[in-house]
């Protein structure tokens, strides 16, 4: 077994191998695997993170993207086995984010070849069909891991009953029940638990007000009776109480994998629910231990890597993405005419102007030629030319000689 010592947030080193540095390699520490993980803790010193984090991710060839915030971690990567279980050794090697929540998902033979098959400096990377790009890591500052826009609400203080995968068909069959799925409009779009509630959010800082809209008092229909009562001298009529939304006896709620329910239930406790739970591990981790023949999830669940969404077992679905909205789209909506590859489709077609979709399709040309979007010298220092540096020289030695 090779030991290795990582090193600290503090000092920046780089892994300190112990024993011979290219040991024999098993077929199962060099397989691709993705991993999602988070942690919510008191984390003010996150910034401190960032660097050498970010350094050992390149170092291990390990690709995605990781967010850090005082409220805690949240990230999703993909690299080899050992790579991978590397970095998260490394992450909680601080005590406040030990015990992260893991989900790993399997990668097909055909995005593990892509990956494997591209070095570090191909121009291509790994490729549009891998899981992320081969070299590609992100590591954000952020104010939250998962935005809510609420600061004040925080897993860390209180937050909702875990239910399992095996406990949660059960849960979400009692018609007390209340499920509500925390998720985007394009998230819902395309798969979803039986009878659940679509809250029809584009961004999950929308959730606080959909609650408040769909569970508070209505502020037009309480002053309506409070003046009914005034005029009539008596008590508020029974139909202007049944027209109050009321809170539910129960609510079960569920996301991707996890994380953004940590905070919708924190949020539903402070608003006064009572039973308030939430899917352990998420929709994906009900996906991997639930068989498709006792399951209640309906269609496919989207993820946020180029695999796009994934089915029962934790396979590769068939939505495809399209880069000019990041939305998911079906073969039925690549054959609609608003479909325009690396443009456009029927959800974003009508609101993209015409000089945003020439800009799209000059991002897509650049693309096809270079594999890589700003063309092969992105990111590097044009040559000056050797006419110009002969240039410059003459004009030096003439100053200098005046």
């Amino acid at each position: 077994m090779t030991l290795f010592m990582c090193f600290s947030a503090t000092t920046g080193a780089d892994p300190i191998p112990t024993s011979d540095p290219h040991p024999p390699q098993s077929s199962d520490s060099q397989s691709l695997v993705v991993v999602s993980f988070y942690k919510f803790a008191d984390f003010p010193d996150h910034a401190d993170l960032r660097k050498p984090l970010r350094q050992l991710c390149q170092d291990l060839y390990v690709s995605g993207g990781i967010i850090l915030a005082r409220e805690g971690i949240n990230g999703s990567i993909c690299g080899t086995r050992e790579s991978v279980e590397r970095v998260l050794m490394f992450i909680q090697t601080d005590d406040r984010l030990k015990g992260l929540r893991q989900i790993e998902s399997p990668v097909s033979p055909e995005q593990e070849a892509i990956h494997h098959g591209h070095s570090s400096s191909s121009p291509l990377a790994a490729g549009e069909d891998a899981p992320f790009r081969w070299d590609h890591v992100r590591v954000k500052l952020k104010k939250e891991i998962v935005t809510l826009g609420m600061p004040d609400v925080s897993p860390i203080e209180k937050v909702g009953k875990y239910v399992s995968p095996g406990d949660w068909n059960a849960l979400i069959s009692d018609p007390d029940t209340v499920v509500i799925d925390v998720r985007n409009n394009y998230e819902t779009r395309i798969g979803m638990f039986k009878g659940a509630v679509d809250p029809c959010t584009t961004a999950f800082r929308d959730f606080p007000s959909w609650v408040e809209e769909q569970f508070q008092p209505d502020a037009a229909n309480v002053e309506h009776a409070e003046m009914e009562k005034e005029r009539s001298n008596e008590s508020i009529n029974e139909d202007a109480e049944i027209s109050k939304p009321k809170m539910p006896k129960r609510v079960a709620m569920y996301c991707t994998g996890g994380i953004r329910c940590e905070k919708a239930t924190s949020f539903m406790l402070s608003k006064g629910f009572e039973e308030v739970y939430h899917l352990k591990g998420g929709i994906l981790k009900y996906l991997e231990e639930i068989p498709k023949t006792e399951s209640l999830w309906e269609g496919e669940c989207f993820v946020f890597d180029k695999r796009v969404a994934v089915e029962h077992g934790l396979i590769q679905g068939n939505f495809k993405l399209c880069y000019g909205c990041k939305q998911p789209v079906s073969d039925a909506d690549m054959e609609a005419p608003e479909w325009e590859y690396g443009v456009s489709c029927p959800y974003c077609y009508s609101t993209k102007s015409e000089e945003e979709k020439e800009r799209a399709r000059a991002r897509q040309r650049q693309f096809e030629a270079w594999g890589i979007i700003g063309g092969p010298d992105k990111g590097r220092r044009p040559a000056a030319k050797a006419d110009s540096i002969k240039s410059d020289q003459i004009q030096t030695n003439d100053s200098a000689s005046g």
